[in-house]
C-alpha cells in the first residue's frame, strides 16, 4: 500500500523589532506550528492567528533579550512546549527541554536536528530540517555576515561557521536580522574584486529599496560571497595579512567588521 508523503513544512516570516524576523514553521500535515525565537510576542501571537496556526512549540536559538524575551508570554497564550540550548538553561529560566548537538526535535510530521554554535553567545544552537534544506540560525550567521563574538572566541565561531558551511548548497538560511545592506558594503571593502560578490549586492540594493527582505538566503550563495565563510581562501587571508592561518583571517575580518 502507498501513502502519500508529509507535506513540506511551511515557513512564514515577518519582521519584529527594529531589525528582528520572526518566524512560524507549520507542520500542515498535523497543523503544529513552531516559533523560532521570541522577539515581539504580540506580533508573532499576531501573525499565527492571522494565518489560523497554533503554535505548539517555541525553538530558541540563544539567550539575547530579542530571541527569548517573549517566551513567557507566548506560553501563557498557548500552552506551549519551549526548547533551548542546554548551555544557556542558566540564561533561558522558561526551557522545558533543553537541547545540544546531536538531538533531533519533532513537529509533527518535522524533524529537526540541533547542532551547537557556539561564538556569538556561548550556547548558542541551529536548528537544521534536512528534508526541506532550512536552517533557522539565529545569530551565527547572517547573509553576507556572521554574528559579533559577545561570549565565544574566533576558533568558536569559525568552528561553527564550517559546520554551516558544511550543509549542501541549496539549504535556505533563515538569519535572524536584516543586516545586509550593511554587511554587503563590508564583504566588497575586503573582497573588491569577487564579481558575484558585486552583482549580489547590487541585487540587495534593489531589493531594500522596494522595502523587501534579504532573507532567507542560499548557503551556496554565500559560500562564495560571504568574507566569514571563506577565511580558508588565500585572497582573503592576504587581505587581512593572515597568510594560512584562518582562525586568524576570520578574526582580523570580524575585527575590521567592528570598526566598519
Amino acid at each position: 500500500m502507498f501513502t502519500n508523503p508529509p507535506a513540506r513544512p511551511i515557513v512564514h516570516q515577518f519582521p519584529c523589532l527594529k531589525d528582528n524576523y520572526g518566524f512560524l514553521l507549520h507542520d500542515p500535515s498535523t497543523g503544529e506550528t513552531a516559533c523560532i525565537d521570541t522577539p515581539d510576542p504580540a506580533v508573532i501571537l499576531g501573525e499565527a492567528s492571522k494565518l489560523g496556526w497554533r503554535i505548539t512549540q517555541i525553538w530558541n536559538t540563544h539567550w539575547h533579550p530579542d530571541h527569548a524575551g517573549g517566551n513567557a508570554a507566548i506560553r501563557e497564550a498557548t500552552g506551549c512546549v519551549i526548547y533551548g540550548p542546554r548551555g544557556e538553561e542558566d540564561r533561558i529560566r522558561s526551557l522545558d527541554t533543553c537541547v545540544e548537538e546531536g538531538d533531533v526535535i519533532r513537529l509533527g510530521d518535522v524533524t529537526a536536528r540541533v547542532l551547537d554554535t557556539p561564538g556569538h553567545t556561548a550556547g548558542h544552537v541551529v536548528y537544521i530540517v534536512d528534508a526541506a534544506n532550512l536552517a533557522f540560525v539565529g545569530d551565527t550567521l547572517f547573509a553576507l555576515g556572521c554574528g559579533r563574538l559577545f561570549e565565544g572566541t574566533p576558533a568558536q565561531m569559525w568552528t561553527s561557521l564550517q559546520k554551516l558551511r558544511s550543509l549542501p548548497g541549496e539549504t535556505l538560511i533563515y538569519c535572524a536580522h536584516e543586516y545586509t545592506a550593511a554587511n554587503a558594503a563590508f564583504a566588497l571593502s575586503v573582497d573588491p574584486d569577487n564579481a558575484e560578490l558585486q552583482a549580489y549586492a547590487s541585487e540587495i540594493r534593489e531589493q531594500r529599496s522596494l522595502g523587501r527582505p534579504t532573507v532567507p538566503t542560499r548557503l551556496d550563495r554565500e559560500k562564495n560571497t560571504n568574507p566569514f565563510l571563506r577565511a580558508d581562501d588565500r585572497r582573503l587571508q592576504a587581505t587581512a595579512g593572515q597568510p594560512g592561518d584562518e582562525v586568524g583571517t576570520f578574526a582580523e575580518i570580524r575585527e575590521r567588521k567592528n570598526r566598519f
